[in-house]
């Protein structure tokens, strides 16, 4: 079982939905895809008059913005990457966290980021259900009235699911040597609960990812390596 983490610039590489469909040919049934989509959403918190803020690399969310984040999440980019991945030959199937209760999520950090949800429990029989069927979960981001990190659903859902692999496809190659900061904090953050968790491989890098193993960044328990 694989689960691939789509960040919202690399979901701009027409390359993407035939790499990943590619992936989901190679193992039918054993493949579930998580996306993020922060662009979108700073674009529509600024056509509100809302400045984006981030902590950590974690947006800071008001309650109000969440239906804003269910038009950019699981309106635009989920349905825009479903209907590449099916144009691509792959029987795509778009959900959100928040359907069937997929994600169950708590308050986090004790509310300092508002609206932000920390993942407590995967409905993970709504998951095997699709791919049983033979579809390929999309899923967006959210749970009930709660913005959830992408890297932290992906991680969560990788354990629930027990994957052996959880890869974090972004815009850059892997994790640049220095201070690991902003977006990067959050992801690698996520990767190392996923690798603590037991998840098998866990990497983080560019598209080539999805068809070369020895590329990106592996994440191991406690080892950056």
């Amino acid at each position: 079982m694989r689960v691939v983490k789509v960040g919202g610039r690399a979901q701009a590489d027409p390359r993407l939905a035939h790499a990943l469909a590619s992936l989901w040919r190679s193992a039918p049934s054993a493949l579930v895809i998580v996306h993020g989509g922060g662009d979108e959403v700073s674009t529509l918190q600024r056509a509100a008059g809302v400045e984006p803020r981030f902590v950590n690399g974690r947006r800071v969310t008001a309650p109000e913005d969440i239906d804003r984040l269910r038009m950019a999440l699981s309106g635009l980019a989920n349905k825009r990457l479903v209907a590449a991945l099916v144009a691509a030959g792959a029987d795509a199937f778009g959900l959100s966290g928040e359907d069937a209760a997929l994600l169950s999520a708590v308050v986090a950090e004790d509310g300092a980021l508002g609206a932000v949800g920390a993942v407590r429990a995967v409905r993970v029989a709504v998951l095997r259900h699709l791919l049983v069927a033979g579809y390929l979960p999309v899923v967006s981001p959210l749970a009930s009235g709660l913005n959830i990190n992408g890297d932290d659903a992906a991680s969560a859902i990788a354990v629930a699911l027990g994957a052996d692999e959880l890869l974090f496809v972004s815009d850059v190659p892997g994790v640049r040597p220095g201070g690991v900061t902003g977006g990067m904090r959050a992801k690698m953050a996520a990767a190392s609960r996923a690798a603590e968790s037991g998840v098998g491989c866990v990497r983080i890098g560019d598209l080539t990812m999805l068809a070369n193993e020895d590329t990106g960044t592996t994440v191991v328990p406690g080892v950056l390596a």
